[in-house]
């Protein structure tokens, strides 16, 4: 492969992380540096929590073959519904929120057999559990909206004034020492109103700071471990030089996001359960025999059955785990808005959907990653909070967004002919 070949698959690679940064920057100056606030970036965590948890979800579909599963949103809302019912009725909240948590692995697991083994299609199965589990929504909530007021519930899922983790590390004689030095050498730091302040009186969270510049230090270390491994198995390794940018900016990211909370209030939970989310599917999918077959189906379901794959068994899998995610997206969603209404998770598979695709998820399955999720995640939040800021009317956002959506696949499409029109010459 030539030099040009080399920067086009490049180019193809990280094409949607690059319109991540160029976005950013975008917003950032048309809002004045409004978005890139401390407050802001946490109020975009929160928000958006529900689209990396159920993006994470759709993308097992989307690879088994450019499936989709249009009954998230409604299960969020069954599931969340019923958690607030019986925490209104004061049965403990730990049950509720296994009961949601099964509520949504048996609807997973309902769909999944109508989907793989009686091959009802997944856009005629999950429009049905669409319509059904919305209306069971409002049959379970009689039509009328439940507050959840469970502090360790909303505190722990990230609802309540205190979700957050605490200071843990915070020194008051040492943030002395470092205010004084800094003051010494001209810096000083101001309240919101601009008053010179001490840095003891700076909101500053330590703890969290300290995190991110650990999580830095060991996405090096893992970066170097694993391409050490890869070596010793025989792979192809990038090239070096790219290796250390991109680790390099990844970690300068990690930092920077990890700064920024430090000035607001600190790590929220709802990005530890994101972040647990995440992990714990990126490992499933590169690591796992169940992450290989979802691909394999994906690229060619008929070839991956005649080695002797169950492909059946894959299907209902990827929606089982589809609709666990939707419960637990349930979960994250009532205490995200302290209680649950009959409305509650309109359009959220939409949102799912369109994670996916712009984080670079093929079409047509097989191709997709928890990376491109979290950038596709990421880049309809900067979106949609970015306009908000900026007063755009709510239907012009969703004019945006789908414009996004629709030139995201159809730079997949591009793609796919371009390379099909490669291998014919």
């Amino acid at each position: 492969m030539g030099s040009s070949g080399k920067l086009s698959g490049v180019l193809k690679k990280y094409t949607m992380l690059m319109a991540l940064v160029l976005v950013v920057i975008f917003f950032n100056f048309a809002t004045d540096g409004k978005t890139l606030n401390p407050q802001n970036i946490n109020n975009l965590i929160a928000q958006y929590a529900y689209v990396f948890v159920l993006a994470t979800g759709m993308l097992l579909c989307i690879l088994t073959g450019g499936n989709i599963d249009l009954a998230v949103g409604s299960v969020v809302c069954f599931a969340g519904g019923v958690g607030a019912v019986m925490m209104d009725k004061n049965i403990p909240w730990p049950v509720a929120t296994v009961v949601m948590l099964v509520i949504g692995l048996l609807i997973g697991m309902w769909q999944g057999f109508w989907i793989a083994y009686v091959k009802v299609p997944p856009f005629i199965a999950t429009l049905a559990g669409m319509l059904a589990f919305r209306g069971l929504s409002n049959v379970v909530m009689g039509g009328y909206q439940y507050t959840v007021t469970n502090k360790a519930f909303l505190n722990i899922f990230g609802g309540g004034a205190d979700c957050y983790i605490p200071d843990l590390i915070r020194n008051e004689s040492l943030v002395a020492s470092i205010g004084n030095t800094l003051n010494g050498m001209g810096i000083q730091f101001h309240d919101v109103e601009g008053n010179v302040i001490p840095l003891t009186e700076y909101p500053f969270n330590w703890t969290c700071f300290a995190v991110g510049i650990l999580a830095a230090v060991a996405f090096i270390v893992w970066t170097f471990i694993n391409r050490g491994l890869l070596r010793k198995n025989g792979y192809t390794l990038d090239p070096l030089i790219a290796v250390l940018v991109k680790t390099v900016l990844i970690c300068t990211v990690i930092v920077w996001i990890s700064f920024k909370l430090a000035n607001y209030k600190g790590i929220p939970t709802a990005l530890i359960w994101v972040i647990l989310v995440l992990g714990v599917f990126a490992y499933v999918t590169k690591k796992t025999t169940l992450g290989r077959n979802l691909y394999a189906v994906g690229g060619n379901e008929k070839a991956t059955r005649l080695s002797g794959i169950n492909t059946n068994r894959v299907m209902f899998l990827a929606y089982t785990l589809m609709g666990f995610l939707a419960g637990f997206t349930g979960v994250l969603n009532i205490a995200r808005f302290v209680g649950a209404q009959p409305t509650y998770g309109e359009g959220y598979e939409m949102d799912a959907i369109a994670a996916c695709f712009i984080g670079g998820a093929s079409a047509y399955g097989g191709t997709g990653t928890i990376g491109g999720v979290i950038i596709g995640a990421t880049l309809m939040g900067v979106i949609n909070q970015g306009m908000v800021i900026m007063g755009t009317s709510t239907n012009i956002q969703v004019v945006v967004k789908g414009i996004v959506l629709l030139g995201a696949v159809f730079f997949d499409v591009a793609s796919k002919m371009l390379k099909k029109g490669g291998a014919k010459a």
